[in-house]
């Protein structure tokens, strides 16, 4: 009997536990499917999520891991777009393009996929990956994008993308972004593209503000620990409010400061993910008449972002503020989750044997 396989994969046991484990190598099992060498992957603060018990979708005893670029080896029959040897960037959100959602473009809640990678198949924080509908998963990376600069494309960067697209910028707009770590200050670039005259940052660490400012993302910034936001933030804008709110941290009063800071007819994105359940007071709010938008990434977008990426555009490769290989990544977490060392996004490179 032919021996199977294996590699080196991170697997999140059902108590939360994560290990770093010999996993079979995975093989094509549709036709739609693709098998990639991970060049790079990231850790992700979903994947906390995951470890924590906050994502009940998932399944036990599976390898971590959803944002990650790398080369194709094999694809299935099905597949049209894709060859072996061709750089891609995934989309975290597996979609098939066919049905109904997919059609109107809500990939996130497709009636074949959603979050399916590192959540509930194999993920990517591991030596080789199988991604499902691959010619809808996978962006093929031009020669004059190097990995870092593709890495982010299909979840945080998509995230923040999907943030400021709910917010309905229009030009002249100010725009506050609660939450400066990855996915926030992704949708602060992504709100310029957008038309936003004005980006206010909020964050309780003053050394992410001043990345935000340094990096050409904020033009004001807010420390929540350290004055009243509400009051700041309505100082800045002439006592109305943003324009939009991008509620990107998932802290335990930031749902509530996010409709608070909003002005009266503004747009409140909410693009974080919540431990806890969270309290919608309409008796305070009656009059404001806010716009609400909820909900997991829609990445349907990664095409255009990743033209952005080639023009310049766009560039999140100061996040990635990290890089080890595979055998470190659990020393990896423990710094990311942590933040310790100013650590922002830890990138795994390969096993090294």
């Amino acid at each position: 009997m032919k021996s199977e396989k294996m590699m080196k994969g991170l697997v999140c046991h059902k108590d939360g536990t994560i290990e770093l484990l010999d996993v079979p190598v995975p093989g094509l099992v549709e036709d739609t499917d693709a098998i990639v060498r991970v060049s790079l992957s990231t850790i992700c603060t979903s994947d906390l999520h995951i470890m924590h018990g906050a994502v009940p979708r998932a399944i036990p005893e599976k390898v971590l891991g959803h944002e990650f670029v790398g080369e194709v080896i094999e694809v299935g029959k099905g597949v049209k777009k894709l060859k072996s040897g061709v750089r891609v960037a995934a989309n975290c959100i597996t979609f098939c393009g066919e049905c109904g959602y997919c059609r109107r473009g809500f990939i996130n809640n497709c009636e074949k996929g959603g979050w399916e990678l590192g959540c509930r198949i194999d993920g990517c924080q591991a030596e080789y990956v199988r991604v499902p509908f691959a010619d809808m998963g996978l962006t093929k990376i031009p020669d004059s994008v190097t990995d870092k600069e593709a890495l982010l494309l299909g979840d945080i960067l998509s995230s923040g993308y999907f943030g400021a697209e709910l917010c309905e910028i229009k030009p002249g707009d100010t725009i506050a972004v609660i939450g400066a770590g990855p996915v926030g200050l992704c949708a602060m670039s992504c709100a310029r593209l957008f038309g936003a005259a004005r980006i206010i940052a909020l964050d309780i660490q003053d050394e992410r503000l001043k990345l935000a400012v340094e990096q050409g993302l904020a033009d004001e910034t807010v420390n929540p620990s350290a004055e009243d936001a509400e009051m700041a933030v309505k100082g800045l804008t002439d006592g109305r409010g943003a324009d939009g709110v991008v509620e990107a941290a998932g802290g335990e009063n930031t749902f509530e400061l996010a409709w608070k800071l909003a002005r009266p007819n503004g747009v409140v994105a909410l693009v974080a993910m919540y431990g806890k359940a969270q309290t919608l007071p309409l008796e305070k709010m009656y009059g404001k008449n806010l716009i609400f938008k909820t909900g997991g990434v829609d990445a349907v977008h990664c095409e255009r972002i990743m033209k952005l990426i080639e023009a310049g555009r766009i560039n999140t490769e100061f996040l990635i503020t990290h890089e080890a290989p595979l055998n470190d990544i659990l020393e990896g977490y423990r710094i990311f989750e942590n933040k310790l060392d100013h650590c922002i996004k830890w990138a795994v490179t390969p096993y090294q044997r």
